[in-house]
């Protein structure tokens, strides 16, 4: 998409075909690559969001080598496992790169003005309140935002682009490891030794807030850990049928 265009503004038919044939140019590259093309097309119009999750972990080790300026924030729930918000001090030491929190109200406020942890009663309220509308206000400074999301993963993401115009957050995304599956994940990890959470080693292969999250079994799924007992597999920033 060419910068001169508003992000503010829907994109065109055109503009939509532009991402597109760009998508398809690059299924066949490397991360290092799409992160390369993202940099050169937007940066420092260009964020990454993450959850400190394996891939996202992964694609920090890169981007260290490419552009560590670009902008990392993580959306600082309240209730995120100290596991998780320890790793942030890991990577920074490993790599120089500052992980932003992104929070919204304290968690006590939040709770006092909703009679109790909304989670027990409504995850998908909480999951919009603590973490869309943050994401929303953060990314409306930029053009554009890198995902570490993997078409594996589940059946939501499976049709996940390389490239393509976020509709929900309206700029577009960029998934460097849509391609990948989790073992070339867990490869870069071993072989560059990069800080991962140790909740991974401890029956936890997706990790979320911790009210929400458990271990998982045998031959389960490796998101069926989040939201347990729920109806709700996503919690709204990835959903494919919003892209």
């Amino acid at each position: 998409m060419a910068r001169n265009v508003s992000r503010k503004l829907p994109p065109s038919a055109e503009e939509l075909e532009m991402l597109h044939r760009r998508s398809l140019a690059l299924e066949n590259a490397t991360p290092e690559e799409i992160i390369r093309w993202a940099v050169e097309t937007y940066f420092p119009q260009l964020a990454m969001a993450t959850a400190f999750g394996p891939e996202g972990c992964v694609i920090l080790s890169m981007l260290v080598k490419i552009e560590p300026r670009v902008y990392v924030f993580n959306l600082d729930t309240g209730y995120q496992f100290k596991e998780t918000l320890e790793l942030r001090d890991r990577i920074a030491e490993k790599y120089g790169i500052e992980v932003d929190f992104q929070r919204d109200l304290p968690v006590a406020t939040f709770e006092a003005e909703n009679g109790g942890p909304i989670y027990r009663t409504d995850s998908n309220r909480c999951c919009f309140e603590r973490k869309l509308k943050v994401l929303h206000r953060v990314v409306g400074a930029y053009d554009a935002w890198m995902s570490g999301i993997r078409r594996d993963q589940s059946p939501h993401r499976a049709g996940a682009p390389i490239v393509g115009w976020d509709r929900k957050f309206s700029l577009v995304k960029i998934n460097p490891l849509a391609h990948w599956t989790k073992k070339n994940v867990w490869k870069r990890i071993g072989d560059e030794n990069v800080p991962y959470n140790p909740l991974h080693d401890q029956g936890y292969p997706s990790v979320g807030c911790r009210p929400c999250t458990r271990p998982v079994g045998d031959g389960e799924d490796e998101r069926a850990g989040r939201w347990s007992g729920a109806a709700q597999t996503e919690c709204g920033l990835h959903t494919a049928d919003e892209q």
